[in-house]
């Protein structure tokens, strides 16, 4: 047999070997059934009967996996029970059952197909892989309905790599570790939460392989590369002894890290930085400081406002921040506020439609054009401010004006909070966050306006290069070692250091461990990475001299292309470096 390489998107860290086992969803019976008048009222009944028992086998998921994964990967199934509550589960298909006179499968498949193209027509990964959760829920309600079938991952007696179309977090959480060794999938996106739960699991994965399903068979020997996004179909004999010599060396690597968790992320001469976690949901906190963060530099806040038909008041806000405050000790924690808007929406807030929506009403512009929704939570995070060291911090800041526009909102809500009594943190510190080039180029100006910034590489690459990426078309131009990019992302950390403030990354590149060298040399004061990184960001930190790293950054700022960078990086790390990150 020929040996095929496929290249996907990597999802969890690891590699593993074995057996194929092509696994397709159980199929349901959705054929169009018309209702007599009569039978409306008993197929509704019945349809809020599988509502009522897909309530509570998410239920039981989630204690599962809260028993033997956490808190904060059980969030992922309170999220599937606030799905049930979307008007078109809980609206839409009853009133469709009444006035239609049709069977409940057939309208809820019809609706999520629906939902599933609207979904396929957003650029923005994260909220497009979360549409996976309405498509899981929807799955297990069909299955109700239907009466289903047997679920063969849970008779599963062997030791396989799991190859499929997609995963659902239901399916994800049902696997055993004891025969799973890694997975392999069609689509999908390292945000996702099966790509977040593999993590947690430790099981190597890699997602977004394209047309991996047609191309495997049961049986067939594959290698899951879950470092790089790799599948290896029939690898030979050459291939096949390369990679477990890599995956033996991996394994030992990552026991290596154990013994980081409680140290600093501080340079062998001396260099000491902040490294920090990203998280959406107070859950999170837990795993990423039991990962040796030192805190929290970007708590996004979008996903409080997903999910419902109303948006979030004061107080159910006010919960969710202070949750978070009280977590995370004497460590700081960045709030983004809103950042939607884009292709990012909802249902709640009504906008034009746009022609280019990522040029358009988003983020810090939605809020200023929406204030009573923005002092919300504005009031909401300073409140919140009073049980812990919370800071704020401004997305899409593309000028001055904006920056002072929102830090008057702010102001005023302080006002208002002192005029009312309520406690807050008068000194909570406020920073924006460097995502369009114009911010970068004006970041002595932002600097003197607030007291930290923060770099958002993923937008900030998109809008400096024109390149969308998630267009596959353009993706190779998607280049973070961009000499253009990393002349943005060097003023802006001059600008702070000039004035005597820090400045963090928040985007994927911070979470690059062959990319910390170079950052470190440019000066970089706060990493801030997903939780599942921290430990392997830090033991780089710990082996790279700040010396050697302030070369390196020079020199690079002079090469013409990334190529010439990523050499550079490669010949003048220490050699013990070298071994781990090429």
């Amino acid at each position: 047999m020929i040996e095929k390489v496929l290249q996907g998107v990597p999802a969890s860290g690891g590699i593993a070997i074995g057996p194929a086992y092509l696994y397709h969803r159980a199929g349901t019976n959705t054929s169009r059934r018309n209702l007599k008048n009569e039978e409306a009222a008993s197929e509704i009944l019945r349809y809020r009967e599988a509502i009522a028992k897909t309530r509570d086998q998410i239920a039981d998921i989630e204690r599962k996996v809260k028993d033997e994964l956490g808190e904060e990967h059980a969030a992922i199934f309170q999220a599937h029970q606030l799905v049930l509550e979307d008007p078109l589960f809980a609206q839409e298909i009853p009133e469709a059952i009444e006035s239609r006179r049709l069977n409940a499968e057939f309208l809820l498949t019809e609706g999520l197909n629906k939902f599933k193209a609207i979904l396929a027509g957003l650029e923005d990964p994260y909220f497009r892989e979360r549409g996976g959760d309405v498509e899981d829920v929807g799955h297990r309600v069909l299955k109700n309905l239907t009466g289903g079938g047997k679920d063969p991952l849970k008779e599963l007696d062997r030791e396989v790599i799991l190859i499929s179309e997609d995963l659902s977090p239901s399916d994800t959480v049902s696997l055993s570790p004891n025969f799973v060794k890694g997975f392999a999938t069609d689509i999908g996106g390292r945000t996702s939460h099966v790509a977040i739960v593999a993590r947690s699991l430790g099981l190597p994965a890699a997602v977004g392989l394209g047309d991996l399903t047609s191309q495997v068979q049961d049986g067939d020997m594959v290698i899951v590369d879950g470092n790089e996004g790799r599948v290896i179909v029939n690898p030979d004999a050459k291939t096949l002894k390369a990679f477990r010599k890599e995956k033996e060396n991996y394994e030992a690597f990552y026991r290596s890290l154990e013994a980081l968790r409680s140290l600093p992320a501080r340079t062998p001469d001396g260099r000491e930085v902040i490294l920090a976690g990203n998280i959406e949901i107070p859950h999170e906190v837990d795993d990423v400081l039991a990962h040796g963060a030192q805190g929290i530099g970007l708590f996004r806040t979008e996903f409080l406002f997903l999910n419902r038909d109303n948006l979030p008041d004061e107080e159910e806000q006010f919960e969710f921040y202070r949750e978070v405050a009280r977590k995370i000790g004497k460590n700081h924690c960045i709030v983004r506020t809103l950042d939607l808007g884009g292709d990012k929406f909802l249902s709640q807030v009504t906008l034009h439609e746009e022609r280019n929506p990522f040029l358009g009403l988003r983020a810090i512009r939605l809020c200023l054009k929406r204030p009573e929704m923005f002092r919300t939570q504005l009031r909401a995070i300073l409140r919140a401010s009073a049980f812990g060291p919370l800071k704020i911090m401004f997305p899409m800041i593309s000028s001055v004006q904006e920056l002072r526009e929102a830090k008057r909102h702010l102001k005023e809500c302080m006002e208002e909070l002192k005029h009312e009594k309520k406690k807050f943190d008068a000194g909570v510190e406020v920073g924006a966050m460097v995502e369009i080039p114009s911010a970068a180029v004006i970041a002595d100006l932002l600097i003197t306006e607030c007291d930290f910034l923060s770099i958002g590489t993923n937008d900030l690459i998109q809008y400096t290069l024109a390149v969308d990426r998630v267009n596959e078309a353009v993706a190779y131009l998607y280049d973070p070692l961009n000499p253009a990019v990393l002349r943005l992302i060097q003023k802006t950390i001059d600008a702070c250091w000039k004035h005597k403030k820090w400045a963090g990354m928040c985007g994927e590149m911070a979470g690059d461990p062959k990319l910390v060298p170079l950052l470190l040399g440019m000066g970089l004061d706060e990493f801030s990475v997903s939780a599942s990184v921290i430990p392997e960001i830090k033991k780089v930190i710990r082996q790279m001299p700040y010396a050697l790293a302030k070369e390196i950054a020079a020199e690079a700022l002079t090469k013409h292309t990334s190529g010439e960078i990523l050499d550079l990086i490669r010949e003048r790390i220490p050699a013990d470096l070298k071994a781990i990150l090429f």
